[in-house]
Protein backbone atom coordinates (compact mmCIF):
# COMPACT_ATOMS: atom_id res chain seq x y z
CA UNK A 1 0.00 0.00 0.00
CA UNK A 2 1.17 3.69 -0.64
CA UNK A 3 2.37 4.88 2.51
CA UNK A 4 1.91 8.79 1.01
CA UNK A 5 -1.68 8.18 0.90
CA UNK A 6 -3.83 7.61 4.02
CA UNK A 7 -6.42 5.20 2.91
CA UNK A 8 -8.78 4.25 5.86
CA UNK A 9 -9.70 0.59 4.32
CA UNK A 10 -8.59 -2.11 1.93
CA UNK A 11 -10.56 -3.41 -1.11
CA UNK A 12 -9.61 -6.97 -2.45
CA UNK A 13 -11.00 -7.93 -5.37
CA UNK A 14 -11.02 -11.69 -6.74
CA UNK A 15 -11.42 -11.06 -10.43
CA UNK A 16 -13.10 -13.92 -11.20
CA UNK A 17 -15.62 -14.83 -8.61
CA UNK A 18 -16.04 -10.87 -8.81
CA UNK A 19 -16.47 -11.05 -4.91
CA UNK A 20 -15.16 -8.13 -2.89
CA UNK A 21 -14.04 -7.38 0.90
CA UNK A 22 -13.33 -4.69 2.89
CA UNK A 23 -11.14 -4.35 5.78
CA UNK A 24 -11.15 -1.44 8.54
CA UNK A 25 -8.32 -2.09 10.87
CA UNK A 26 -8.80 -6.12 12.11
CA UNK A 27 -12.25 -6.50 11.03
CA UNK A 28 -12.90 -8.36 7.70
CA UNK A 29 -16.08 -8.22 5.63
CA UNK A 30 -17.94 -8.78 2.26
CA UNK A 31 -18.30 -5.96 0.57
CA UNK A 32 -22.02 -5.69 -0.80
CA UNK A 33 -22.15 -2.70 -2.76
CA UNK A 34 -18.73 -2.29 -3.59
CA UNK A 35 -18.35 1.18 -5.11
CA UNK A 36 -15.20 3.88 -5.59
CA UNK A 37 -14.01 5.58 -2.63
CA UNK A 38 -11.04 7.99 -2.26
CA UNK A 39 -9.57 6.35 0.98
CA UNK A 40 -10.09 2.97 -0.10
CA UNK A 41 -7.34 1.31 -1.10
CA UNK A 42 -7.80 -1.46 -4.05
CA UNK A 43 -5.85 -4.57 -4.49
CA UNK A 44 -6.91 -7.69 -6.61
CA UNK A 45 -4.27 -10.36 -8.40
CA UNK A 46 -3.64 -12.52 -11.65
CA UNK A 47 -3.51 -16.36 -12.08
CA UNK A 48 -0.86 -18.33 -12.79
CA UNK A 49 -2.36 -19.06 -16.09
CA UNK A 50 -2.08 -15.33 -17.02
CA UNK A 51 1.25 -14.49 -16.79
CA UNK A 52 4.88 -16.23 -18.13
CA UNK A 53 7.46 -16.51 -15.28
CA UNK A 54 10.89 -17.00 -16.21
CA UNK A 55 14.37 -16.63 -13.78
CA UNK A 56 16.32 -14.12 -16.31
CA UNK A 57 20.08 -13.86 -15.63
CA UNK A 58 21.76 -9.86 -16.24
CA UNK A 59 25.59 -9.48 -16.21
CA UNK A 60 26.52 -7.89 -13.44
CA UNK A 61 28.19 -5.24 -15.90
CA UNK A 62 24.82 -3.75 -16.60
CA UNK A 63 24.34 -0.75 -14.64
CA UNK A 64 20.89 -0.22 -12.28
CA UNK A 65 18.99 2.14 -14.93
CA UNK A 66 19.68 -0.24 -18.11
CA UNK A 67 18.36 -3.94 -16.06
CA UNK A 68 14.56 -2.98 -17.03
CA UNK A 69 15.44 -2.91 -20.98
CA UNK A 70 18.12 -5.74 -20.41
CA UNK A 71 15.51 -7.73 -18.96
CA UNK A 72 12.95 -6.96 -21.39
CA UNK A 73 15.66 -7.82 -24.30
CA UNK A 74 16.13 -11.30 -22.94
CA UNK A 75 12.62 -12.19 -22.02
CA UNK A 76 11.67 -11.69 -26.15
CA UNK A 77 14.97 -13.77 -26.90
CA UNK A 78 14.81 -16.59 -24.21
CA UNK A 79 11.46 -17.06 -24.39
CA UNK A 80 10.41 -16.59 -27.67
CA UNK A 81 7.44 -13.78 -26.99
CA UNK A 82 5.78 -12.33 -30.28
CA UNK A 83 7.81 -9.05 -30.95
CA UNK A 84 4.77 -7.96 -32.54
CA UNK A 85 2.94 -7.49 -28.82
CA UNK A 86 4.35 -5.24 -26.26
CA UNK A 87 4.26 -7.36 -23.58
CA UNK A 88 3.75 -5.75 -19.87
CA UNK A 89 7.26 -7.45 -18.25
CA UNK A 90 7.85 -6.80 -14.38
CA UNK A 91 10.36 -8.16 -12.63
CA UNK A 92 11.55 -8.52 -9.06
CA UNK A 93 15.66 -9.84 -8.10
CA UNK A 94 16.23 -13.43 -7.01
CA UNK A 95 19.04 -12.70 -4.44
CA UNK A 96 19.52 -15.95 -3.24
CA UNK A 97 20.59 -16.72 -7.27
CA UNK A 98 23.45 -13.80 -8.15
CA UNK A 99 26.99 -15.54 -8.50
CA UNK A 100 29.93 -13.82 -9.67
CA UNK A 101 29.20 -12.45 -12.58
CA UNK A 102 25.56 -12.39 -13.31
CA UNK A 103 22.27 -11.20 -11.33
CA UNK A 104 18.95 -12.79 -11.25
CA UNK A 105 15.45 -11.94 -11.96
CA UNK A 106 12.54 -13.58 -11.58
CA UNK A 107 10.92 -12.00 -14.77
CA UNK A 108 6.77 -12.24 -14.96
CA UNK A 109 5.29 -11.66 -18.46
CA UNK A 110 1.86 -10.79 -19.21
CA UNK A 111 -0.22 -9.62 -22.44
CA UNK A 112 -2.08 -6.15 -21.66
CA UNK A 113 -5.04 -7.45 -23.39
CA UNK A 114 -5.09 -10.41 -20.67
CA UNK A 115 -5.47 -8.20 -18.18
CA UNK A 116 -7.99 -5.59 -19.60
CA UNK A 117 -10.62 -8.24 -19.84
CA UNK A 118 -10.11 -9.64 -16.44
CA UNK A 119 -10.65 -6.35 -15.06
CA UNK A 120 -13.12 -4.86 -17.23
CA UNK A 121 -15.60 -5.42 -14.88
CA UNK A 122 -14.11 -4.96 -11.39
CA UNK A 123 -12.92 -1.30 -12.92
CA UNK A 124 -16.95 -0.60 -14.28
CA UNK A 125 -17.63 -1.08 -10.05
CA UNK A 126 -14.80 0.66 -8.52
CA UNK A 127 -12.68 2.86 -11.36
CA UNK A 128 -9.71 1.79 -10.54
CA UNK A 129 -7.53 -0.54 -9.03
CA UNK A 130 -4.52 0.23 -7.58
CA UNK A 131 -2.42 -3.05 -7.02
CA UNK A 132 -2.55 -6.12 -9.41
CA UNK A 133 0.30 -8.66 -8.30
CA UNK A 134 0.93 -12.44 -9.34
CA UNK A 135 -1.17 -14.71 -6.80
CA UNK A 136 2.32 -16.32 -5.81
CA UNK A 137 3.90 -13.59 -4.95
CA UNK A 138 0.96 -12.74 -2.47
CA UNK A 139 2.46 -15.74 0.05
CA UNK A 140 5.15 -13.57 0.94
CA UNK A 141 3.21 -12.11 3.25
CA UNK A 142 2.86 -15.61 5.21
CA UNK A 143 6.89 -14.96 6.14
CA UNK A 144 6.68 -11.38 6.13
CA UNK A 145 4.42 -11.16 8.82
CA UNK A 146 5.73 -14.72 10.80
CA UNK A 147 2.75 -16.70 9.99
CA UNK A 148 5.54 -19.20 8.92
CA UNK A 149 8.49 -18.48 10.88
CA UNK A 150 10.72 -20.97 9.72
CA UNK A 151 13.58 -21.22 6.76
CA UNK A 152 14.06 -23.94 4.71
CA UNK A 153 12.18 -24.84 1.34
CA UNK A 154 8.41 -24.94 1.24
CA UNK A 155 5.86 -26.05 -1.17
CA UNK A 156 2.29 -24.36 -1.61
CA UNK A 157 -0.80 -25.92 -3.79
CA UNK A 158 -3.75 -23.88 -4.02
CA UNK A 159 -7.02 -24.64 -6.08
CA UNK A 160 -9.33 -22.03 -6.76
CA UNK A 161 -12.60 -22.05 -9.57
CA UNK A 162 -11.43 -20.84 -12.63
CA UNK A 163 -7.29 -21.85 -12.13
CA UNK A 164 -4.89 -23.96 -9.57
CA UNK A 165 -1.37 -23.10 -9.08
CA UNK A 166 1.96 -24.55 -7.48
CA UNK A 167 4.59 -22.27 -6.19
CA UNK A 168 7.93 -22.61 -4.16
CA UNK A 169 9.08 -20.68 -1.68
CA UNK A 170 13.06 -21.36 -0.18
CA UNK A 171 14.64 -19.51 2.28
CA UNK A 172 11.46 -17.43 2.76
CA UNK A 173 12.00 -15.96 -0.77
CA UNK A 174 10.11 -16.57 -3.99
CA UNK A 175 11.79 -19.19 -6.27
CA UNK A 176 9.16 -21.13 -8.98
CA UNK A 177 5.22 -21.03 -9.39
CA UNK A 178 3.38 -22.88 -12.27
CA UNK A 179 0.02 -23.31 -12.91
CA UNK A 180 -1.77 -26.56 -12.17
CA UNK A 181 -4.28 -28.48 -14.63
CA UNK A 182 -6.79 -29.18 -11.60
CA UNK A 183 -8.71 -26.41 -11.33
CA UNK A 184 -11.83 -26.69 -8.96
CA UNK A 185 -14.24 -26.51 -12.29
CA UNK A 186 -11.49 -29.25 -14.24
CA UNK A 187 -11.90 -31.58 -10.74
CA UNK A 188 -15.47 -31.05 -11.04
CA UNK A 189 -15.75 -32.63 -14.72
CA UNK A 190 -13.05 -34.96 -13.93
CA UNK A 191 -15.35 -36.17 -10.83
CA UNK A 192 -18.60 -36.38 -13.15
CA UNK A 193 -16.65 -38.26 -16.22
CA UNK A 194 -15.73 -40.94 -13.29
CA UNK A 195 -18.89 -40.84 -11.57
CA UNK A 196 -21.00 -41.34 -14.80
CA UNK A 197 -23.35 -38.71 -13.81
CA UNK A 198 -23.59 -34.76 -13.77
CA UNK A 199 -23.46 -33.31 -10.53
CA UNK A 200 -23.75 -29.61 -10.35
CA UNK A 201 -20.23 -27.34 -8.92
CA UNK A 202 -22.17 -25.80 -5.75
CA UNK A 203 -23.10 -29.74 -5.04
CA UNK A 204 -19.68 -30.89 -5.74
CA UNK A 205 -18.12 -28.44 -4.02
CA UNK A 206 -20.24 -28.94 -0.62
CA UNK A 207 -19.16 -32.28 -0.95
CA UNK A 208 -15.64 -31.47 -0.57
CA UNK A 209 -15.80 -29.05 2.21
CA UNK A 210 -18.37 -31.62 4.33
CA UNK A 211 -17.02 -34.75 3.59
CA UNK A 212 -14.35 -34.61 1.74
CA UNK A 213 -12.74 -38.10 1.16
CA UNK A 214 -14.12 -39.72 3.88
CA UNK A 215 -17.64 -39.30 2.62
CA UNK A 216 -20.15 -42.12 3.50
CA UNK A 217 -21.06 -43.08 -0.15
CA UNK A 218 -18.78 -45.38 -1.49
CA UNK A 219 -19.01 -44.95 -4.69
CA UNK A 220 -18.14 -41.18 -4.56
CA UNK A 221 -15.44 -42.48 -1.72
CA UNK A 222 -13.99 -44.28 -4.50
CA UNK A 223 -13.83 -41.93 -7.46
CA UNK A 224 -12.73 -38.75 -5.08
CA UNK A 225 -10.00 -41.09 -4.11
CA UNK A 226 -9.27 -41.88 -8.00
CA UNK A 227 -9.75 -38.24 -8.79
CA UNK A 228 -7.16 -37.42 -5.86
CA UNK A 229 -4.55 -40.02 -7.07
CA UNK A 230 -4.63 -37.96 -10.90
CA UNK A 231 -4.01 -34.82 -8.98
CA UNK A 232 -1.48 -35.44 -7.11
CA UNK A 233 0.02 -37.71 -9.74
CA UNK A 234 0.21 -34.54 -11.87
CA UNK A 235 1.37 -32.32 -8.69
CA UNK A 236 4.09 -35.02 -7.56
CA UNK A 237 5.62 -34.02 -11.53
CA UNK A 238 5.26 -30.64 -10.71
CA UNK A 239 7.22 -30.87 -7.45
CA UNK A 240 10.12 -33.31 -8.45
CA UNK A 241 10.86 -31.19 -11.70
CA UNK A 242 11.25 -27.44 -9.44
CA UNK A 243 13.48 -29.47 -7.20
CA UNK A 244 15.50 -30.94 -9.76
CA UNK A 245 15.62 -27.37 -11.86
CA UNK A 246 16.29 -25.38 -8.41
CA UNK A 247 18.18 -28.30 -6.62
CA UNK A 248 16.52 -28.33 -3.84
CA UNK A 249 17.27 -31.32 -1.62
CA UNK A 250 14.27 -31.42 0.59
CA UNK A 251 10.52 -30.26 1.14
CA UNK A 252 10.39 -29.04 4.31
CA UNK A 253 6.72 -28.73 4.60
CA UNK A 254 3.57 -28.64 1.72
CA UNK A 255 0.83 -26.14 2.30
CA UNK A 256 -2.76 -27.84 0.56
CA UNK A 257 -5.99 -25.34 0.39
CA UNK A 258 -8.49 -24.85 -1.77
CA UNK A 259 -10.91 -21.16 -1.97
CA UNK A 260 -13.92 -23.35 -1.22
CA UNK A 261 -12.67 -24.12 1.97
CA UNK A 262 -10.50 -26.76 3.95
CA UNK A 263 -11.57 -30.17 1.56
CA UNK A 264 -11.59 -33.12 4.41
CA UNK A 265 -9.25 -35.80 4.49
CA UNK A 266 -6.91 -34.13 1.27
CA UNK A 267 -3.93 -32.77 3.61
CA UNK A 268 -3.65 -36.89 4.71
CA UNK A 269 -4.10 -37.61 1.50
CA UNK A 270 -1.20 -35.64 -0.23
CA UNK A 271 1.09 -36.43 2.66
CA UNK A 272 0.56 -40.27 2.13
CA UNK A 273 1.08 -39.97 -1.99
CA UNK A 274 4.12 -37.28 -1.79
CA UNK A 275 5.33 -39.05 1.29
CA UNK A 276 6.19 -35.13 2.69
CA UNK A 277 5.32 -33.38 5.37
CA UNK A 278 1.79 -31.68 4.51
CA UNK A 279 -0.14 -28.96 6.09
CA UNK A 280 -3.59 -27.68 5.44
CA UNK A 281 -3.80 -24.05 3.32
CA UNK A 282 -5.64 -22.51 6.02
CA UNK A 283 -3.69 -19.90 8.10
CA UNK A 284 -4.92 -17.61 11.07
CA UNK A 285 -4.40 -14.24 9.96
CA UNK A 286 -5.84 -12.24 12.67
CA UNK A 287 -8.78 -10.96 10.93
CA UNK A 288 -12.41 -10.36 12.56
CA UNK A 289 -14.67 -12.12 10.13
CA UNK A 290 -17.85 -12.89 11.91
CA UNK A 291 -17.80 -16.60 11.55
CA UNK A 292 -17.77 -15.96 7.87
CA UNK A 293 -15.74 -18.25 5.55
CA UNK A 294 -13.51 -16.17 3.45
CA UNK A 295 -10.82 -17.36 0.65
CA UNK A 296 -7.46 -17.63 1.71
CA UNK A 297 -6.51 -15.46 -0.74
CA UNK A 298 -8.59 -12.34 0.03
CA UNK A 299 -7.08 -12.14 3.35
CA UNK A 300 -3.41 -12.53 2.23
CA UNK A 301 -4.18 -9.64 -0.22
CA UNK A 302 -5.67 -7.76 2.98
CA UNK A 303 -2.12 -8.74 4.88
CA UNK A 304 -0.10 -7.78 1.51
CA UNK A 305 -1.13 -4.27 1.01
CA UNK A 306 -0.11 -3.55 4.36
CA UNK A 307 2.98 -4.64 3.77
CA UNK A 308 5.68 -2.07 4.15
CA UNK A 309 7.56 -1.78 0.52
CA UNK A 310 10.82 -3.55 1.29
CA UNK A 311 8.73 -6.13 2.96
CA UNK A 312 6.94 -7.40 -0.16
CA UNK A 313 7.90 -7.50 -3.89
CA UNK A 314 7.27 -4.52 -6.30
CA UNK A 315 5.60 -6.44 -8.90
CA UNK A 316 2.51 -4.31 -9.85
CA UNK A 317 0.51 -4.89 -13.42
CA UNK A 318 -2.71 -2.34 -12.70
CA UNK A 319 -3.16 -0.60 -15.97
CA UNK A 320 -6.29 1.54 -13.58
CA UNK A 321 -4.41 4.19 -12.04
CA UNK A 322 -6.40 6.62 -10.12
CA UNK A 323 -5.84 10.00 -11.36
CA UNK A 324 -3.47 12.69 -9.67
CA UNK A 325 -5.35 15.19 -7.25
CA UNK A 326 -6.88 18.15 -9.41
CA UNK A 327 -4.49 20.69 -9.01
CA UNK A 328 -1.97 18.09 -10.32
CA UNK A 329 -3.82 17.12 -13.47
CA UNK A 330 -3.67 19.18 -17.05
CA UNK A 331 -7.27 19.67 -16.49
CA UNK A 332 -6.97 20.98 -13.14
CA UNK A 333 -4.65 23.65 -13.89
CA UNK A 334 -6.20 24.43 -17.05
CA UNK A 335 -9.77 25.39 -15.26
CA UNK A 336 -7.88 27.43 -12.53
CA UNK A 337 -6.00 29.55 -14.73
CA UNK A 338 -9.20 29.97 -16.71
CA UNK A 339 -11.07 31.05 -13.12
CA UNK A 340 -7.58 33.50 -12.63
CA UNK A 341 -8.55 34.79 -16.17
CA UNK A 342 -12.20 35.41 -15.45
CA UNK A 343 -10.99 37.69 -12.28
CA UNK A 344 -8.55 39.18 -13.31
CA UNK A 345 -11.18 40.49 -16.35
CA UNK A 346 -13.79 41.69 -14.34
CA UNK A 347 -11.27 43.23 -11.45
CA UNK A 348 -9.50 45.33 -14.43
CA UNK A 349 -12.23 48.02 -15.29
CA UNK A 350 -12.88 49.29 -11.86
CA UNK A 351 -8.76 48.86 -11.42
CA UNK A 352 -8.33 50.94 -14.23
CA UNK A 353 -10.84 53.67 -12.81
CA UNK A 354 -9.20 54.00 -9.15
CA UNK A 355 -6.14 54.28 -10.85
CA UNK A 356 -7.15 57.49 -13.13
CA UNK A 357 -9.06 58.85 -9.98
CA UNK A 358 -5.43 57.93 -8.12
CA UNK A 359 -3.37 59.77 -10.45
CA UNK A 360 -5.89 62.98 -10.92
CA UNK A 361 -5.59 63.74 -7.35
CA UNK A 362 -1.90 62.99 -7.27
CA UNK A 363 -0.97 65.59 -10.70
CA UNK A 364 -2.93 68.35 -8.76
CA UNK A 365 -1.29 67.85 -5.62
CA UNK A 366 2.09 68.16 -7.71
CA UNK A 367 0.98 71.42 -9.50
CA UNK A 368 0.83 72.90 -5.36
CA UNK A 369 3.89 72.26 -4.53
CA UNK A 370 5.78 72.65 -8.07
CA UNK A 371 7.16 75.94 -6.21
CA UNK A 372 8.45 74.60 -3.57
CA UNK A 373 9.88 71.38 -5.54
CA UNK A 374 11.71 73.28 -8.40
CA UNK A 375 14.75 74.62 -6.87
CA UNK A 376 15.75 71.74 -5.13
CA UNK A 377 15.18 70.09 -8.72
CA UNK A 378 18.36 72.22 -9.63
CA UNK A 379 20.13 71.33 -6.79
CA UNK A 380 19.63 67.00 -7.35
CA UNK A 381 20.40 67.80 -10.99
CA UNK A 382 23.64 68.73 -10.30
CA UNK A 383 23.97 66.01 -8.23
CA UNK A 384 22.85 63.36 -10.47
CA UNK A 385 25.60 64.46 -13.26
CA UNK A 386 28.09 64.46 -10.67
CA UNK A 387 27.10 60.20 -10.19
CA UNK A 388 26.63 59.40 -14.14
CA UNK A 389 30.49 60.28 -13.98
CA UNK A 390 30.73 58.10 -11.39
CA UNK A 391 28.66 55.21 -13.31
CA UNK A 392 31.00 55.83 -16.42
CA UNK A 393 33.97 54.81 -13.87
CA UNK A 394 32.14 52.11 -12.56
CA UNK A 395 31.13 50.60 -15.88
CA UNK A 396 34.79 50.87 -17.50
CA UNK A 397 35.47 48.84 -14.20
CA UNK A 398 32.86 46.28 -15.22
CA UNK A 399 33.57 45.94 -18.38
CA UNK A 400 37.15 44.81 -17.06
CA UNK A 401 35.59 42.63 -14.83
CA UNK A 402 33.29 40.78 -17.48
CA UNK A 403 36.24 40.27 -19.45
CA UNK A 404 38.04 38.18 -16.96
CA UNK A 405 34.65 36.45 -16.32
CA UNK A 406 34.42 35.58 -19.83
CA UNK A 407 38.24 34.08 -20.03
CA UNK A 408 37.11 32.27 -16.66
CA UNK A 409 34.12 31.05 -18.11
CA UNK A 410 35.79 29.93 -20.92
CA UNK A 411 38.29 27.81 -19.27
CA UNK A 412 35.57 25.79 -17.34
CA UNK A 413 33.53 25.10 -21.10
CA UNK A 414 37.32 23.66 -21.61
CA UNK A 415 37.14 21.28 -19.01
CA UNK A 416 33.43 20.49 -18.82
CA UNK A 417 34.07 19.38 -22.33
CA UNK A 418 37.09 17.00 -21.67
CA UNK A 419 35.30 15.42 -18.86
CA UNK A 420 31.81 14.86 -20.85
CA UNK A 421 33.51 13.92 -23.45
CA UNK A 422 36.02 11.63 -22.00
CA UNK A 423 35.60 7.73 -23.45
CA UNK A 424 33.00 5.55 -21.77
CA UNK A 425 35.24 3.16 -20.02
CA UNK A 426 32.91 1.00 -18.23
CA UNK A 427 31.04 0.21 -21.56
CA UNK A 428 34.62 -0.36 -23.73
CA UNK A 429 35.89 -2.67 -20.96
CA UNK A 430 32.61 -4.54 -20.82
CA UNK A 431 32.51 -4.93 -24.69
CA UNK A 432 36.40 -6.05 -24.73
CA UNK A 433 35.30 -8.29 -21.55
CA UNK A 434 32.61 -10.58 -23.59
CA UNK A 435 35.72 -10.80 -26.62
CA UNK A 436 37.84 -12.27 -23.97
CA UNK A 437 35.03 -14.69 -22.53
CA UNK A 438 34.07 -16.06 -25.71
CA UNK A 439 37.94 -17.16 -26.31
CA UNK A 440 38.43 -18.48 -22.79
CA UNK A 441 41.14 -15.39 -22.42
CA UNK A 442 41.25 -14.57 -18.60
CA UNK A 443 41.54 -10.60 -17.83
CA UNK A 444 44.20 -10.64 -15.00
CA UNK A 445 44.82 -6.36 -15.19
CA UNK A 446 43.37 -3.61 -16.83
CA UNK A 447 44.79 0.13 -17.16
CA UNK A 448 43.85 2.86 -19.01
CA UNK A 449 45.74 6.13 -20.50
CA UNK A 450 46.39 8.99 -22.07
CA UNK A 451 49.27 11.04 -23.02
CA UNK A 452 49.45 14.99 -23.73
CA UNK A 453 48.64 14.27 -26.97
CA UNK A 454 45.31 12.78 -26.13
CA UNK A 455 46.14 9.95 -27.50
CA UNK A 456 44.01 7.18 -25.24
CA UNK A 457 45.10 3.72 -24.40
CA UNK A 458 43.72 0.40 -22.73
CA UNK A 459 46.22 -1.99 -21.69
CA UNK A 460 44.87 -5.58 -21.29
CA UNK A 461 47.21 -8.10 -18.91
CA UNK A 462 45.89 -11.45 -20.31
CA UNK A 463 46.03 -14.80 -18.88
CA UNK A 464 45.18 -18.01 -21.24
CA UNK A 465 45.86 -21.92 -21.26
CA UNK A 466 46.89 -21.86 -24.84
CA UNK A 467 48.53 -19.06 -27.03
CA UNK A 468 45.71 -20.56 -29.53
CA UNK A 469 43.38 -18.52 -27.75
CA UNK A 470 45.30 -15.07 -27.60
CA UNK A 471 46.20 -15.21 -31.27
CA UNK A 472 42.48 -16.41 -32.06
CA UNK A 473 40.97 -13.43 -30.09
CA UNK A 474 43.58 -10.79 -31.03
CA UNK A 475 42.61 -12.12 -34.96
CA UNK A 476 38.89 -11.48 -33.88
CA UNK A 477 39.52 -8.11 -32.59
CA UNK A 478 41.54 -7.06 -35.20
CA UNK A 479 38.73 -8.23 -37.99
CA UNK A 480 35.88 -6.53 -35.78
CA UNK A 481 37.20 -3.82 -33.98
CA UNK A 482 40.22 -2.08 -36.59
CA UNK A 483 37.62 0.27 -37.75
CA UNK A 484 37.84 1.92 -33.37
CA UNK A 485 41.17 0.94 -32.03
CA UNK A 486 45.09 0.42 -32.80
CA UNK A 487 45.79 -3.17 -31.24
CA UNK A 488 49.10 -4.37 -30.38
CA UNK A 489 49.97 -7.20 -28.51
CA UNK A 490 52.99 -8.22 -26.71
CA UNK A 491 55.32 -10.97 -26.61
CA UNK A 492 53.34 -13.97 -25.05
CA UNK A 493 55.22 -15.51 -22.49
CA UNK A 494 54.59 -19.03 -20.76
CA UNK A 495 54.26 -18.92 -16.52
CA UNK A 496 55.92 -22.10 -15.07
CA UNK A 497 54.43 -21.49 -12.20
CA UNK A 498 50.04 -21.19 -13.33
CA UNK A 499 51.08 -23.15 -16.57
CA UNK A 500 49.63 -20.75 -18.79
CA UNK A 501 50.54 -17.86 -21.01
CA UNK A 502 50.60 -14.13 -20.51
CA UNK A 503 50.90 -11.25 -22.80
CA UNK A 504 49.50 -7.75 -22.64
CA UNK A 505 46.85 -6.15 -25.20
CA UNK A 506 47.13 -2.65 -26.18
CA UNK A 507 43.94 -0.99 -27.57
CA UNK A 508 44.44 2.89 -28.78
CA UNK A 509 41.15 4.46 -29.42
CA UNK A 510 41.34 5.83 -33.11
CA UNK A 511 40.44 9.77 -32.75
CA UNK A 512 36.39 10.26 -33.64
CA UNK A 513 35.71 7.06 -31.75
CA UNK A 514 36.05 8.15 -28.00
CA UNK A 515 32.42 8.88 -27.69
Amino acid sequence: MSQAVPFSTILSVNPHRHDYYVSSLNTLSLATSPSFKKDQYAISFLDTKNFISALISVSKNVPDDDIADALENKSYEELALDTAIEYQIRYTEAIHHANDSDRFFHVFVVEPEVVIQAFVPVVDTIKYVDQITPIPLLLKALYAKNFIDSEGAHGFVYFQENDAFFALYNEQEYIYSKSLKYSLTQMHERYCELLGEVVTLANFEILLVTQGRNTDNEEHQEVLLKLFGEIFLHVNDVLLYAKRVFEIKQLDALYIGASVGVIDGLDEYAQTFLTLKVHPFNFDLGFITGGNTIDQMNQLMHVYARLEPQEGYDCNFTEFHRPPPFVKRDSGRLILATLASLVIAFLYPGAYWAMAYGEDFHYAMMSRNYQEVHPQKMDRETKVNERLANQKQAQALLDEQQVDYNQKKDTMIQIHDKKVNYPMKAKIIADFTQNFNQYRVRLEEVKYHEDNMSVQTFSFKLNATKTQDITALLKQLTATKSDKYNFSLQLIAYDINSSSYLSELKAEIRKGEDK
